[in-house]
């Protein structure tokens, strides 16, 4: 199983391109869980929401890959929560942290902010979306895991994703 997480700061089209991708492949992807926490929580979220989000995904994650053809696509991963949690509390869970370390990915998507963005009451940070990606970058550096920048607009973004996702099977193959 080829497992790719994209990931990156709000409004950058993660959950688009995982179902353009998985449409592409012709296999499923991983809904962002914390989308429909979040809406039907019915109060203000705590630290303690992000952990249990994050276990939701990674559980999610895990019942999906056995449907998967040869790849899954993760609409969303830990790395996200980790960075989200950090930022927002300047702290994050234990179990969050080892999980990015432990969990990995044969490929990370770190989708690019050149994308507008989209007003929706779940975001919370439209101004900071530089200083976030720089930290998806960096967090993704000194992991030193395989990861790809996508950017560009409408097919042109889905097309550098594709080349991005090609280029690292052609790595993995090479090392089998």
């Amino acid at each position: 199983m080829f497992r790719i997480a994209i990931t990156g700061p709000e409004s950058t089209g993660k959950s688009e391109l995982a179902k353009q991708l998985s449409t592409f492949y012709q296999t499923i992807f991983v809904p962002e869980i914390a989308r429909e926490y979040l809406s039907t929580l019915g109060r203000a979220y705590v630290i303690e929401d992000i952990v249990k989000i994050a276990k939701k995904q990674l559980q999610m994650e895990n019942t999906l890959a056995g449907q998967a053809e040869r790849i899954l696509f993760c609409d969303t991963d830990l790395l996200v929560t980790k960075i989200w949690s950090n930022y927002k509390y300047g702290i994050c869970d234990h179990w969050i942290e080892e999980k990015v370390k432990s969990h990995g990915y044969d490929l990370y998507l770190l989708c690019s902010i050149d994308l507008p963005w989209v007003e929706d009451p779940l975001r919370e940070h439209p101004g900071k979306r530089e200083e976030l990606f720089a930290l998806y970058l960096r967090e993704l550096q000194q992991l030193k895991v395989n990861f790809a920048i996508i950017s560009g607009t409408g097919t042109e973004r889905t097309e550098n994703a594709i080349l991005a996702v090609e280029a690292a099977f052609k790595i993995v193959d090479s090392r089998q």
